[in-house]
């Protein structure tokens, strides 16, 4: 770090800001529309009981290990790390693996902000009644209209990211906790609007069978691969934000406890969501099994045909809106973390460099839906480049880094003292976090590898 430049260290206000700010970063446009599609397709209940089979077991572990490193460096990613490796007599090196995520956070922001883009357009449109009257064909031509359209894309893309900026620019306690806390339940709430609604639909019992009727037929090795990669990724590991939040945590938060509510809290707004959307596309004959499309393509033939369909476009795509920012203010911190604590920048100097960075390689990413299509790396596009080298090669590696020095490489002592458990405990944490976590991760790394 400069000496020219004097960092004091945030912390978090309250427990509650930090455990919101957790399940924002956890809640992202991936709940909205992957985890309940999952569920459905994966045999209802039973995928949810593999599931959450595979985040006691690998989520959580991992996810308490990052912020366990965070805590006890009290810096960025990459020092906490090299910081917490050398107060057990470790190579600084270990630093590397918080550099790794702290790059990889970086990246993902960079296209999930087109998302994010993507994401406000169609809020604007729902307000306007775009949506109104239209079928399939019409809202397939609305998205790739869009896709098509640079100039559109770079206005929304640039719109997300600014408000992302203005977010973390503002600080850990008056930025991301006060977001947290006022967009966190806004969410919620409107989630509570939505399932409301759709109870009064005609296809909610179908949604309720599809969702949670158990059919142990369809448990399979793929199934529970999906379970096991959903688990890991759903909780934003592996890209330095449980660690850079883990950072601002003061010794007085018991990282067990938070660990659960963070893990559930995720878990039931994720079942929301599914209980919220799959009504409305039962009800109108709609495809389940749209994927990304059910967002863009599929859902607004429902809100332009039903009764107050615009009011629930609406309320559906600010929920979105939200779900992306909690997620993408979580992507953006690492990064203005590091180059805070390690260059003269201040902090609003750091978010914008850092910003204005993934930004550009933003452009890059939504250039290969149009102008830059015909341009291939590895038989890829950029965007689709971008998010295969983040999350098949990097998040798991950077996981796999972190739950490993955690449970191998750190003093005994100073876990113990980090978890606050007892000696029986510590055993059992030994045993999850040296052997099931680590396996899982790997079996992640090498399935999506190979899939």
């Amino acid at each position: 770090m400069s000496a020219s430049h004097k960092h004091t260290h945030a912390q978090w206000g309250s427990r509650l800001g930090f455990i919101l700010a957790a399940v924002g970063s956890a809640v992202g446009l991936g709940n909205i529309w992957k985890f309940p599609y999952m569920v459905g397709s994966g045999g209802g209940s039973a995928f949810l009981f593999t599931y959450l089979f595979c985040i006691a077991l690998i989520g959580f572990p991992v996810m308490v290990a990052e912020w366990m490193i965070g805590r006890r460096g009290q810096k960025n990613a990459m020092n906490s790390f090299a910081d917490v490796a050398a107060e057990s007599q470790r190579s600084r090196s270990w630093g590397l693996v918080g550099a790794l995520g702290i790059l990889a956070g970086f990246l993902i922001l960079s296209f999930y902000s087109v998302i994010g883009g993507w994401a406000v357009n169609y809020f604007l449109s729902a307000t306007s009644g775009t949506f109104s009257g239209m079928d399939g064909d019409a809202t397939g031509a609305l998205f790739t209209s869009m896709l098509g359209n640079p100039g559109s894309m770079t206005l929304w893309h640039t719109v997300f990211m600014v408000l992302t900026a203005v977010l973390i620019a503002l600080g850990v306690t008056k930025g991301i906790e006060r977001a947290a806390k006022t967009m966190m339940p806004l969410l919620a709430l409107i989630l509570l609007i939505l399932v409301g609604y759709a109870m009064t639909q005609s296809g909610f019992s179908q949604a309720m069978e599809f969702l949670f009727s158990p059919d142990f037929s369809k448990i399979n090795k793929d199934v529970f691969l999906a379970a096991l990669g959903h688990a890991f990724f759903t909780l934003s590991l592996g890209m330095g934000i449980m660690v850079a939040y883990g950072s601002y945590l003061g010794k007085e938060v018991n990282l067990l406890k938070t660990a659960t509510i963070v893990c559930v809290l995720d878990t039931v707004l994720a079942m929301l969501a599914g209980l919220a959307i799959f009504p409305l596309v039962f009800t109108n004959g709609l495809d389940v099994g749209a994927g990304p499309g059910l967002i863009f393509v599929t859902l607004p033939i429902a809100f332009g045909n039903m009764a107050g369909g615009q009011i629930i476009g609406i309320l559906f795509f600010l929920l979105v809106v939200f779900a992306a920012l909690t997620s993408s203010i979580s992507l953006l911190e690492p990064t203005v973390e590091f180059l805070e604590e390690r260059t003269p920048l201040s902090r609003v100097a750091a978010t914008v460099v850092t910003a204005i960075a993934a930004w550009a390689i933003g452009i890059a990413a939504l250039l290969s839906f149009n102008d830059w299509s015909g341009f291939k790396l590895f038989d890829m596009g950029i965007f689709d480049l971008l998010d295969y080298v983040t999350s098949k090669i990097m998040l798991p590696l950077v996981g796999l880094g972190g739950i490993v020095f955690a449970a191998w490489r750190m003093n005994p002592k100073v876990v113990r003292e980090e978890l606050e458990i007892s000696e029986s405990a510590m055993g059992i944490w030994n045993i999850v976090a040296r052997f099931i976590a680590p396996i899982g991760v790997i079996v992640v790394f090498v399935y999506s590898l190979i899939a």
